[in-house]
């Protein structure tokens, strides 16, 4: 939610924020619906750019461990190279921690 919230401000600085998720696009208009989200959101079904990404691996869930999509944040600069990654994101302050690293980049 707190990308929605800080869209205008991400693109005000170039940049355009997009969920990324294994879950289906029939899935995502629902969550877009009931949410109000306003950022754009991804199906990759297969895992292969979250994987790519850093963003597959081993979480814990009651206890047990599974190996899956892991929370994470990958800021891609301007030239395509990845600028900075947050693995295990969570979710308070977060939004706002990426805008600061993007505001960084840009303006040096």
């Amino acid at each position: 939610m707190e990308f929605s919230e800080l869209a205008a401000a991400f693109s005000g600085l170039g940049a355009d924020v997009y969920g990324l998720s294994k879950d289906s696009i029939k899935s995502h208009h629902g969550f877009i619906a009931k949410q109000g989200i306003k950022v754009a959101l991804l199906s990759d079904p297969g895992a292969g750019t979250i994987k790519a990404l850093g963003g597959w691996g081993i979480k814990k869930m009651y206890g047990k461990e599974s190996e899956g999509v892991v929370r994470s944040t990958v800021l891609i600069a301007p030239d395509l190279t990845v600028a900075r990654r947050w693995p295990k994101a969570s979710s308070k302050g977060h939004a706002a921690e990426v805008l600061a690293a993007l505001e960084e980049l840009v303006r040096g």
